[in-house]
């Protein structure tokens, strides 16, 4: 995949932590990185891979992972490389935070549960874990309390409430601290109560 990043906020060979910034379908990394003015994130290094045609897979997250092939398993693998890089600038995974919306909050949620480690923290603006059925034999790790907010509509027209809660389940079977909340009728949308949450419980560190 040729992906290209943006980058934002302090250098990564200066920064001490580091968000990666996953956009929407149809959507842009500079879109999703305008979402950082509203977050506590003034030392934080801001990285924001760019999917191929605005898409990181073709069809609904809820589809069998096959139809979604090969987009879906390249675009964990540009997630895996942006870890890398970062990784090579000397932040450690657990000062590594994931932020997505929408097919961005599903692939974060996806690549940190195939990947559980202790992460500086997770957050999934309307999301959930990536199949037409939760396969907890691809997930392995263990999150050691990595703080996870996951926030959604209902009904959300692209992600149904079951999903996010089998998401939840699996998420602290595997050591994860989730917060979840589900919204009445918010729409496909990002609120300033999400974004309030995602600053008392992931962006609240010194």
């Amino acid at each position: 995949m040729n992906t290209d990043i943006l980058t934002d906020g302090i250098p990564l060979n200066e920064a001490k932590k580091a968000l990666i910034m996953i956009h929407g379908r149809g959507a842009s990394a500079h879109d999703i990185l305008s979402i950082a003015r509203h977050l506590n994130v003034g030392d934080f290094a801001l990285v924001a891979p760019q999917a191929e045609n605005r898409t990181w897979y073709p069809y609904s997250f809820l589809a069998p992972l096959n139809e979604n092939e090969p987009s879906f398993s390249k675009s964990l693998e540009a997630i895996h490389q942006v870890v890398v890089a970062i990784q090579q600038n000397g932040i450690e995974k657990e000062n590594i935070y994931f932020l997505g919306f929408s097919q961005g909050a599903c692939l974060a949620l996806e690549f940190t549960t195939r990947n559980a480690a202790k992460y500086g923290g997770v957050v999934a603006f309307t999301g959930g874990l990536i199949g037409d059925k939760v396969y907890e034999n691809h997930y392995a790790g263990n999150f050691e309390n990595t703080p996870v907010f996951i926030g959604t509509s209902d009904p959300d027209f692209h992600v149904p409430v079951e999903r996010v809660n089998e998401t939840e389940a699996l998420m602290e079977k595997m050591g994860a601290d989730v917060t979840k909340k589900i919204y009445p009728n918010m729409g496909h949308t990002i609120s300033q109560d999400e974004v309030d949450c995602a600053n008392a419980l992931i962006f609240n560190k010194k």
